[in-house]
């Protein structure tokens, strides 16, 4: 009886790892070809004040690279995932056509903005209650465009981007109100 019971919880343990090995490689591909930075900030290095809730609240400039040719749209996502009550989204941009450069306080032409965590359509800036939080600019590469409008919040920009995702990268600031 004891191994039967044990033979079961490895089944389902190796089912449980399979599925979630199937999701990440879906929603974290990163091949190491395209790549997200900032003139204003290095990879975990701090956001300047500028870009917050002290500041004028506006979007830093990000630079694209290594965009696969076969892609068709990008999406990028900036969350705090070290919020008190849970991963904050603080501004989702999806259906951004093949660009290089995302400027200073601007939305690319033709991009939609979801909605954030503050229920909004738009960037809203690094603003932690406490100490110093990562804010994670991700960028996505797809191979579609995402049929779905501005009501859309990240859940449901992930939720369509699932399959269709090429490359991945990822850049990280640190804000503290300090």
């Amino acid at each position: 009886m004891n191994s039967r019971i044990l033979l079961f919880f490895a089944i389902l343990l190796i089912i449980g790892c399979a599925q979630k090995e199937i999701i990440e490689k879906d929603i974290s591909k990163e091949d190491g070809q395209m790549k997200i930075t900032s003139p204003v900030f290095q990879n975990n290095g701090n956001i300047p004040s500028k870009y917050t809730c002290q500041g004028e609240d506006i979007n830093p400039e990000l630079n694209i690279e290594g965009i696969p040719e076969n892609a068709k749209s990008l999406v990028l996502i900036m969350d705090d995932p070290d919020a008190p009550v849970g991963v904050w989204d603080h501004w989702v941009l999806f259906n951004i056509s093949m660009i290089t450069k995302i400027n200073e306080d601007s939305v690319p032409q033709g991009a939609v903005q979801g909605k954030n965590s503050w229920e909004k359509n738009g960037y809203g800036g690094p603003c932690p209650p406490s100490g110093t939080h990562r804010y994670i600019f991700k960028l996505y590469a797809l191979d579609a465009t995402l049929d779905i409008g501005s009501s859309s919040d990240k859940n449901d920009v992930e939720q369509e981007m699932r399959g269709h995702i090429l490359s991945e990268a990822k850049l990280v600031g640190l804000y503290s109100k300090g």
